[in-house]
Parts: structure tokens; sequence; C-alpha cells
């Protein structure tokens, strides 16, 4: 059973994700995948997006090539048509290298679920929610950003929950309400994670 976790910005899926990493699943985390592909294509964005993106050590500034894509989907679809294919063939690698005698299951971690070469075997989607007091008060706290860069991230993900309506996996929402992770949240969180899954995980 391959089992898709997703949630916009800032809802909180990675904690949903590290409490089914200590239930025993592996977990991918693809949005690291698009961090190891930024660096190996990075000669490519760098002809494509501007040189200036190169810092003085040779690395990609990610925040500077973020500014110059967001808000432009032709930018953002040629970005994404350079690191996509690099993606999904480490996510398939990591599919295939998984022995299903010791691992009969697996979570795909991604903020763009939809996209993923997966998407269409899934046999589970988590959708991890918050509200949306909470998640701005999460990304200020975490990224540092305006107020008004943040609103922009929000809005662009106004069909964020559609995009899944297509999908042949059972979804389920799950709930991560809190600005901190308390003890009898996290408690709660994994009670629901056991209703949903109940007779697959053990």
């Amino acid at each position: 059973m391959i089992i898709g976790l997703t949630g916009k910005y800032c809802a909180g899926k990675n904690h949903i994700a590290s409490i089914l990493e200590a239930k025993g699943l592996p977990v991918l985390d693809v949005d690291k995948l698009g961090y190891q592909a930024l660096e190996t294509e990075k000669k490519t964005i760098f002809t494509q997006f501007g040189n200036d993106l190169q810092r003085d050590d040779g690395s990609l500034d990610r925040r500077l090539l973020g500014h110059r894509v967001f808000g432009q989907p032709e930018k953002l679809r040629q970005l994404e048509n350079i690191i996509h294919p690099p993606v999904n063939r480490m996510t398939s690698e990591w599919i295939a290298a998984l022995k299903p005698a010791n691992s009969p299951h697996c979570v795909i971690n991604a903020a763009l679920l939809h996209r993923s070469i997966v998407f269409s075997s899934l046999d589970r989607i988590i959708l991890v929610t918050a509200p949306l007091f909470i998640r701005l008060v999460r990304a200020r706290r975490r990224d540092r950003l305006s107020w008004l860069a943040i609103l922009k991230r929000f809005t662009s993900q106004q069909k964020f929950n559609s995009q899944y309506l297509t999908a042949n996996a059972e979804i389920y929402k799950v709930g991560n309400p809190e600005i901190f992770v308390w003890r009898n949240l996290h408690q709660k969180l994994e009670c629901r994670i056991d209703r949903i899954f109940k007779g697959i995980l053990y």
C-alpha cells in the first residue's frame, strides 16, 4: 500500500509524517528530494533563470529563485520541468528499493503530491489541515516572511483541495490545529491515525 501525505502551507504535515514513521512506516520526504534536484540541476537553472542565482560558493540561492518564479506561471512551469523528472526518478527508485517483507506499506510525503509520479498509484491520501490563523502564525515563526508574502502563498493554494478530487485513493483529513505540539494533541493525532489505518499498521 502506498500512502500519500500532503497539506497546505504550514498545515503541519511533517509532524504527521513523524508519527507515521514512529509507527514503523517508511516515509519519503519528496520536498527534500526537490532540494537535492535543485542542487544537481543548478547549472541548467543558472542558464535558464540567470547566473545571479549562483552564490559565491557556487551554490544555488533558493530564496532568490523562489522570488523569481513565484506568481509567474510560465517561469514556475519551466522550473518544474527541470526539477520534476529527477524527483520522480528518485521517488520510483526509493519505492523499488523497499523490501515488501519488511515494509509492506510506505508513505510519500509531498507538498505537491498531485504532481508526483505515484499519484495515480496511491491507495490512501492523508490530507493534513489546520485553521488559517494557526498556519499564519506557524509560517511567520518558521520562515520569517512578511505577512504579505505569507498571504500570497496562501492565496496561491486556493484550489489545493480540489486537486485531489480526481484521486483513485481514499482521502482522510487529519486536523493539526495547535500552534505548539502539546502532549495531548500528539496523542489525539496518533489515535486519529490509528483509526484511519486500523488493521494495516501492525
